[in-house]
């Protein structure tokens, strides 16, 4: 199986431990990482997850992280924007996209604790979704 992941750069010292624990797993899994995408931050992952989506040779796209709570509810139009648009992304291509995003209303103590769970989960996610969906195709 072929994969892209897309990770945002925002709260990197989360995100990028985010993206070893996937590419561990993915490994582990026997998955090719076709492409491995940077974004400044979670709501800017839509438009990079449409283009590989596109790409014959991706059969799932990852995504990967860290919304964590500030003064504001920006968090969570943040958050609830981007899991629909993804949501929208996986429909419309009929490829599965994980979210491995944490959040909205979380602390950054939160977010560390759930770098290793969510990481792997996200990759589990994509092979489940591929296989079930390659099961009722046939």
């Amino acid at each position: 199986m072929n994969i892209a992941v897309v990770v945002s750069e925002f709260n990197n010292e989360v995100t990028s431990r985010m993206l070893s624990v996937a590419k561990e797993k993915a490994d582990k899994m026997k998955l090719k990482i076709k492409y491995t995408c940077s974004v400044p931050g979670a709501f800017d992952m839509p438009i990079i997850v449409n283009a590989l989506l596109q790409k014959k040779d991706i059969d799932g796209v990852i995504t990967l992280g860290a919304i964590i709570k500030g003064q504001t509810k920006h968090d969570e139009v943040i958050a609830n924007s981007t899991a629909r648009a993804l949501t929208d992304l996986s429909i419309k291509y009929a490829k599965p996209v994980s979210l491995g995003i944490t959040g909205p209303g979380m602390q950054e103590r939160h977010a560390y604790a759930r770098i290793r769970p969510v990481s792997e989960r996200a990759v589990e996610a994509i092979v489940k979704i591929h296989s079930e969906l390659e099961r009722i195709k046939n």
